[in-house]
């Protein structure tokens, strides 16, 4: 079978059974026994089944929605191409229900089809299923063993409230806020113990009043829990916005530069959370709906608490991974998540003290004593977080694995929140350290664990017994970029077939829940429909190395050798290949923050927005026009043949890359000393043969004898590129040039330099295949030109490793607008309102709420339409512009539309005016000269 280093990674697959060893105490740890149900999706589903078989487990079931396949048509799961028995394959209308009542039926299925199929343990993952206290404590009374944190400890660690109040009591710094509006909203109502009191026997709450704690607040905690156990609210939800408005409010006073973050405490993985802008107080209400209804939590008796924090404004989002039996704690090093949109996390990249020192070493050999401190700080600071983590997991009790998250601001730090669950990023931390099991009374009777759900599994089943282990180092960096169905503006975007998927290559980690299983019979690629009910990642794509720098260079290798086809296709594949070698072309060590991402796209979307005004056409004939007119051999027709044949060599690559907008921005950051602009002109300080053999690498378009043309430089191309490679590397032989700039000024001169073994003939001969070689390559001088143009460098990292963030990206409208240009919208008529995406339409803020637009309503340019829930998210849409509903096109909440359907008949404000084609191919040869002028 081929794709052999996705089948058998040695990073990420070995021989686990422990029953197997020789050694009497490693033997005892075996697992085999246990029976697991999966019920989790994603890539963690098929590396759980992997793992298992390793450890020696056969019994294995997966739960599968058929949410994705109601929503997607032909979404099957691509781990059921490993599940041969059919018997082991159980289906649920989806995973959590859509409120309190439907989420308590899902969980007494699941028991009921443990039961009857033989499963003794529970499998959950990073599913959202895996931090709800309800469904793990319902798990535990059933018999069932749960593989994760115990119900204890989700409810001390994994409720954001609890949290808090964990980390205030051991000793952990906490972001200002309020953690418990919930109480203050019921003190409003019953303002003292006896108003309390009173409200236990009124609704015979299952709470003796004699119990109540002495501080009000904390008694109203009490009361509220006796609330939710009895299913009663005992507030409503507009008592609870007032309160969250009135929170807002006074943080907004005391930090009137800061923005306010609002969170439910059942949130997870960038679900229930929204950000208040400064000025947006009176939008909290607003907000504290939509998150409430975003993680289901609008049912009577559900605990609808909401934490109002500070927004960290510099934010650096890092997490330290924990591990415990509940008697011992210990930490695994860190991650730096700040490379997220919309709370999504898109590159994560491990923080190690090794790592770190490495680059500290690195920096104080080269004189860097501004980052060396920086640096410096950032030890100190890791150190500090992960002994709080491990002090905070011992506190709650941690039996398994879990997060401890914090936001990083300079040399403070403040601790989030934890997630009592695995991670997406796990494996970050896994491809760093290894956990070494020894025996107590003979350290050298050990075992070592390289997987983090492994050592679930050892946790859930032997946990007392386990000693706490070592770290092993093994590999000093690792980075992860998460390959999802989203298109080049980040936006999420379902559906799509992938029809072919390159092999993955040495030294590549690829967990994409079983996609690229081959056809057992062809061995092909056999093709795959997105499902997007739940989220949009496809794959987690890992790489590993010495340094930051290796592992960083690793993953841009991965990636540019990756080739995915497909029908409706779109995935932020060449937004990573951009952004890595933004870094790379940078500095691997930059910190950037949270709201690096908005700012990095629209300098993309401006790069896009100048590319598409180039005419490489019209560029081509008035650049050999010019260097025609500039010839000594302007009446040669072996010049102007030279020229004609250089046509696709040149504009082949350079259409494709200003067709890639994310391409070229990594192109231009590793690039970015290749020119220097003298009296606003482009000079070259590399040879531009070699750039361009450079570009077609970049581009993936290396001369592969048989391999199809279309994907690679054409082999007449490839031969005069050869040629002129194999000219200057033997006339570097023949001058002594320290650089390219050195070269042409000796070219210029019209005699050979002195001591060059070259004759006055020769050296004729020698600047003459110089200038054919070199005619025409002018015009890839368009491509730094584009970057001066949009002032693209100015995005830059500082001495300090921050980033420069220029003020025109911070741009609310110049954001909105140049995501508009990285995807445009789809084409609609002047009379329209057409979805933008698909996913499930829902016309009001929450199902007791009115409709945002009715037939004849007037809306104003920014008033809300609806909004689509799709990948879990709850995305509001607002009108482009202003005008009056004829009608509305869809037939209530819940109905599934698809991108580009007509939602609203409307009648605009104002007349929309389209531009003609006439109009755009003038404007774009105008800009094209423009741009001529700078070669």
């Amino acid at each position: 079978m081929s794709n052999e280093h996705y089948l058998k990674n040695p990073l990420i697959h070995s021989d686990r059974r422990l029953g197997r060893q020789s050694s009497a105490w490693v033997s005892q740890f075996d697992c085999s026994h246990v029976r697991p149900l999966i019920i989790c999706r994603g890539p963690i589903r098929k590396e759980a089944i992997d793992v298992f078989r390793e450890m020696g487990i056969q019994h294995i079931g997966i739960l599968l929605s058929e949410k994705d396949s109601i929503v997607y048509q032909n979404a099957l799961a691509p781990e059921l191409r490993v599940m041969p028995d059919p018997e082991r394959i159980h289906r649920v209308p989806d995973y959590t229900g859509a409120n309190k009542e439907e989420r308590n039926q899902r969980i007494q299925q699941i028991i009921g089809i443990a039961r009857d199929n033989g499963y003794n343990s529970i499998f959950a993952g990073y599913g959202f299923m895996a931090e709800d206290e309800t469904m793990v404590a319902a798990m535990e009374s059933a018999g069932l063993n749960f593989i994760g944190p115990c119900s204890r400890t989700v409810h001390d660690a994994g409720l954001k409230d609890e949290a808090k109040r964990t980390a205030l009591k051991t000793g952990v710094s906490v972001t200002p806020g309020i953690d418990n509006a919930t109480a203050l909203a019921l003190i409003k109502r019953y303002p003292d113990h006896d108003a309390l009191v009173a409200l236990i026997h009124s609704e015979s709450l299952p709470l003796d009043p004699t119990t109540l704690e002495p501080e009000l607040e904390t008694a109203a905690d009490q009361v509220l829990a006796a609330g939710y156990a009895k299913g009663v609210d005992l507030y409503t939800v507009d008592e609870l916005s007032e309160t969250v408005t009135e929170a807002v409010l006074r943080m907004s006073d005391q930090y009137p530069s800061n923005r306010v973050r609002l969170k439910a405490i059942s949130g997870g993985g960038g679900k229930g959370q929204r950000i208040l802008s400064i000025g947006e107080s009176h939008r909290a209400g607003e907000m504290v709906r939509e998150i409430l209804n975003e993680v289901k939590t609008t049912g009577v008796g559900d605990n609808k608490n909401v934490l109002v924090e500070l927004n960290i404004e510099t934010t650096r989002h890092q997490e330290i991974q924990v591990i415990g039996n509940g008697i011992w704690s210990m930490s695994l090093g860190g991650r730096d998540c700040s490379l997220q949109m919309h709370e999504q996390k898109l590159l994560e990249v491990s923080v190690t003290v090794d790592s770190l020192a490495l680059s500290l070493k690195e920096a104080q050999a080269q004189g860097n004593a501004i980052e060396a401190a920086v640096l410096e700080q950032d030890i100190r600071t890791l150190s500090q977080m992960e002994d709080e983590a491990a002090r905070f997991g011992e506190a709650v009790g941690l039996d398994s694995v879990s997060t401890f998250e914090c936001i990083v601001d300079r040399d403070k730090h403040f601790f989030m929140e934890m997630n009592t669950r695995i991670q997406v990023e796990h494996r970050v931390t896994e491809l760093c350290y290894a956990l070494r099991f020894a025996n107590p009374e003979n350290s050298e009777d050990h075992f070592v664990v390289e997987s983090l759900v492994e050592a679930m599994v050892l946790l859930a089943t032997h946990a007392p017994k386990l000693p706490k282990p070592h770290r092993v180092a093994r590999h000093n960096d690792s980075v992860e970029a998460r390959l999802n169905a989203t298109n080049q503006a980040l936006q999420p975007s379902a559906g799509g077939v992938i029809e072919y998927w390159s092999d993955a290559i040495d030294g590549e980690i690829r967990d994409d829940q079983g996609i690229s299983l081959h056809n057992p019979d062809t061995d092909v690629f056999m093709k795959y429909t997105l499902a997007g009910a739940y989220d949009s990642n496809i794959a987690l794509l890992l790489t590993v190395g010495d340094t930051r720098l290796d592992c960083y260079q690793r993953m841009a290798e991965t990636i540019r050798q990756t080739q995915m086809r497909g029908k409706d296709l779109a995935t932020n594949l060449e937004f990573h290949y951009g952004l890595v070698n933004w870094f790379l072309g940078q500095n691997i060590n930059a910190r950037p923050t949270t709201r690096f991402i908005v700012p990095y796209l629209t300098a993309v979307g401006e790069l896009k927005r100048e590319a598409l005004n180039i005419d490489l056409e019209h560029a081509w004939q008035q650049v050999c026009a010019l260097e025609v007119a500039a010839s000594d051999s302007a009446g040669d027709a072996s010049f102007l043949s030279t020229l004609d044949l250089k046509h696709t060599l040149l504009l082949r690559p350079l259409g494709m890359l200003l067709e890639q907008p994310h391409v070229l921005s990594g192109w231009l950051s590793v690039h970015r000393d290749s020119y220097t602009m003298i009296n606003e002109r482009v000079s070259w300080n590399d040879n531009p043969i070699e750039l361009l053999v450079e570009l077609y690498h970049f581009l993936n378009m290396d001369y592969l004898p048989g391999a199809p043309a279309a994907g690679m430089i054409w082999a007449h191309d490839h031969e005069i590129l050869q040629d002129a490679q194999a000219f200057y590397a033997k006339l570097e032989g023949l001058l002594s040039a320290e650089d390219w700039l050195a070269m042409q000024t000796q070219l210029s001169e019209a005699s050979p330099p002195e001591g060059a073994a070259v004759t006055e003939q020769e050296w004729v001969a020698i600047k003459a295949a110089h200038r054919g070689y070199q005619s025409g390559c002018s015009i890839m001088s368009i491509l730094p030109a584009i970057a001066e143009s949009t002032a693209y460098f100015t995005l830059c990292v500082n001495d300090d490793l921050t980033i420069n963030i220029p003020e025109r990206l911070d741009d609310s409208q110049l954001q909105t607008a140049m995501a508009k240009v990285l995807v445009p919208p789809p084409v609609a008529n002047s009379d329209e309102i057409i979805a933008a995406s698909g996913g499930m339409f829902y016309g009001r803020e929450t199902p007791d709420s009115l409709l945002y637009v009715e037939k004849g309503d007037h809306f104003q340019a920014g008033d809300p339409l609806y909004i689509v829930e799709v990948m879990k998210m709850f995305n509001k849409v607002y009108a482009p512009f202003a005008g009056t509903v004829e009608e509305v096109l869809v037939e209530g909440d819940g109905m599934i539309i698809s991108k580009g359907q007509a939602l609203f008949r409307i009648t605009p404000d104002e007349k929309i005016v389209f531009e003609s084609p006439e109009e755009i191919a003038e404007r774009r040869r105008t800009a094209t000269t423009r741009y001529l002028g700078q070669l």
